[in-house]
């Protein structure tokens, strides 16, 4: 890690960018490389909230009797999340000792915390467009219940999750995670921006300005890399989402200084 910040510093300072040019920091998974913590978990969002990052971004998964859950993978320890009730998962621990938290727990636990930052709220693809839409739908549901539409922002693969998600809540930022569609597709749609992978944006590097005349966010995962920070920086996103989120946090926020 120490290798990391002092490479960062180096192109950083090497190529100072201007206050305006510095992206939001999201903590991918939540802010987990750190002690006591663990990927999608309450922890990890509480340490994001800590570090001061623009949001933490995490991943909800639908079992088979719809009940919401943070998972990354849909299968957990070879049994399919999509396919099995929520019973067997409820008692099941995370690296940290946590239990895998449903959404309705983590939501609970954000609206009580002392910090504003962005929930940034991935919706996994499920097995039909059917699901993949109902899954939309009860994620607004809760997060309206718990009076959390002014913090959250939904990043999704699913295109069909996506529209419904445009549809029925079109007062909530919807981000694309595919990386098929152009920024005009994207606008037509009704996206607020595109989520794409480093990869993809460097093959279709004037995608940067289109999204910009279209006033699209552009938001580049998952940037641990300093070369790829500086690159991504250096074509104009508006945010950088890391597995490192204080480091790149705590050098970014030095070139404003």
């Amino acid at each position: 890690m120490d290798k990391i910040k002092s490479t960062l510093l180096t192109i950083l300072f090497t190529f100072p960018l201007l206050a305006q040019d510095v992206p939001k920091v999201i903590a991918h998974r939540g802010y987990w490389q750190t002690y006591g913590s663990a990927q999608n978990s309450i922890r990890s969002f509480e340490r994001a909230a800590e570090v001061g990052v623009y949001g933490s971004e995490f991943d909800v998964q639908m079992t088979a009797d719809s009940v919401l859950i943070l998972s990354h993978d849909h299968i957990v320890r070879g049994i399919n999340i999509h396919e099995t009730p929520y019973s067997y998962f409820k008692d099941l621990k995370l690296s940290n000792g946590e239990c895998i938290p449903t959404l309705r727990e983590f939501l609970e636990m954000a609206r009580h915390s002392d910090s504003d930052i962005k929930l940034i709220f991935e919706l996994k693809p499920q097995h039909t467009p059917e699901l993949s839409r109902e899954a939309a739908r009860r994620s607004i549901e809760m997060v309206r219940e718990k009076r959390l539409v002014d913090r959250t922002e939904f990043i999704t693969f699913s295109i069909d999750a996506g529209k419904e998600f445009i549809r029925l809540a079109p007062e909530i930022p919807v981000y694309y995670l595919n990386g098929d569609l152009s920024p005009r597709q994207l606008k037509d749609l009704g996206f607020a921006g595109l989520d794409y992978h480093y990869g993809v944006m460097r093959k279709n590097p004037k995608w940067f300005k289109e999204a910009k005349e279209l006033s699209l966010g552009i938001n580049v995962w998952t940037l641990n890399d300093p070369a790829l920070i500086k690159e991504m920086i250096e074509h104009g996103a508006d945010f950088v989402t890391t597995d490192v989120p204080s480091d790149v946090l705590m050098l970014l926020n030095n070139m404003e200084k």
